[in-house]
């Protein structure tokens, strides 16, 4: 099948220049005759070269119209606002027994299997004057003191 439509559009591809474009007959003929022969071959070219230019433009014009068009479409789509959800207070069990239904015997206790963590209170150091401490640090004996604190 796909044979047979490439035969066909090579076909009807033939027919439509064969009734365009004459077959040239270019035995017998004078240099003159020849010669109004090409120019009006190059006039026949330059029309169908402007043709072709203004349907271009005409394609291009029709694209951006549809581009345009296309986002006009999409702003009116954006331009819906949803609905704001509100907040709706309601325990887990009346969200169970809606979820559920009849299925929905039980009661649970959600806050009875959390973990509870006891926080630590953070260690703060004192503030003391940090001439006093550069200078307590400076030297090798401060590197030990540095040294001995950390590895404490």
């Amino acid at each position: 099948m796909l044979q047979e439509d490439t035969q066909q559009k090579i076909k009807e591809r033939e027919d439509a220049l064969a009734e365009r474009v004459p077959p040239l007959n270019l035995s017998g003929l004078s240099l003159q005759e020849l010669q109004d022969l090409c120019k009006d071959l190059h006039h026949k070219i330059d029309v169908v070269d402007e043709e072709q230019y203004d349907i271009g433009l005409k394609v291009s014009k029709n694209d951006k119209e549809i581009q345009e068009m296309n986002l006009k479409i999409t702003e009116l789509q954006s331009k819906f606002k949803k609905p704001t959800l509100r907040r709706v207070k309601i325990s887990a069990e009346a969200m169970l027994s809606v979820l559920l239904g009849s299925k929905h015997k039980e009661s649970f206790d959600f806050k009875a299997n959390l973990k509870t963590v006891k926080k630590e209170e953070e260690k703060k150091e004192e503030v003391t004057d940090w001439r006093k401490n550069v200078e307590a640090m400076s030297g090798m004996e401060g590197r030990k003191k540095l040294f001995d604190a950390s590895g404490n």
